[in-house]
């Protein structure tokens, strides 16, 4: 989880250097002649919105996984009821489950922070 939080991270730049990227992408009145605007924030909008994409499949992709797994550990444990470490073992998933669904909420508002800023 750890390596995805910290993925997740660099690829959040973007997001966290939003006013810096508006800043740089729109020309001052000396470079007007110089730098198309519309299609500089355009690639900027397309940026965004697949870094965007890329974070929200990875984060789901991985939810998704962690779910077959606790759902196999819970068959699992219901064959084994006094499993110690079978239950260690789901209740390690099943908080890694519940970070990750977190980290799904943290991207929304991440998400529409940018979005705010950019419209």
């Amino acid at each position: 989880f750890l390596l995805i939080q910290e993925l997740l991270r660099v690829m959040r730049t973007i997001d966290d250097r939003i006013v810096h990227e508006l800043n740089t992408t729109i020309p001052t009145a000396s470079f007007v002649g110089k730098v198309d605007p519309g299609q500089t924030c355009k690639e900027l909008y397309e940026s965004l919105m697949d870094a965007h994409t890329n974070r929200e499949r990875i984060i789901k992709n991985c939810i998704s996984q962690t779910s077959a797994v606790v759902k196999t550990l819970k068959e699992e444990r219901e064959k084994a009821q006094e499993d110690a470490a079978l239950l260690k073992q789901l209740r390690k998933e099943q908080t890694k489950l519940k970070l990750m669904q977190s980290e799904l909420n943290v991207e929304e508002v991440v998400n529409d922070r940018s979005w705010k800023v950019l419209s």
